[in-house]
């Protein structure tokens, strides 16, 4: 069985290449056997991501399927504050997260063992 990967990365600032990035840890995603969740490719498409409560509202909706998700996968060497509260609501709800630089390697791990 495929698990379902919620892929946390920046958005913000230069939207058009952190876009373009997502869109690449989603296919590393595939690559290694799993089913890629990337809410900030998805909520910008029809939420405004520079009003302030479109972007509350679109991170509400993330973190609420965050919990369907089998793992968190972090990607990048900054952290948003977006992404710190992704990490902050996997570790409260025990799931596996594993950190990987914008090149797609694995730098850290954190949580339950498969």
């Amino acid at each position: 069985m495929r698990p379902i990967i919620y892929v946390a990365s920046p958005f913000a600032g230069d939207t058009e290449r952190n876009a373009e990035r997502a869109r690449g840890y989603c296919r590393f995603v595939i690559s290694k056997g799993g089913i890629p969740f990337a809410p900030h490719l998805l909520y910008p498409q029809f939420m405004d991501d520079s009003h302030r409560e479109s972007r509350e509202l679109g991170l509400f909706f993330a973190l609420k399927l965050l919990a369907k998700c089998d793992e968190l996968w972090v990607f990048g060497e900054q952290i948003s504050e977006g992404m710190s509260r992704e990490i902050a609501k996997a570790r409260k709800r025990d799931l596996p997260i594993r950190y990987f630089s914008s090149r797609c390697e694995e730098v850290m791990s954190h949580g339950r063992s498969r």
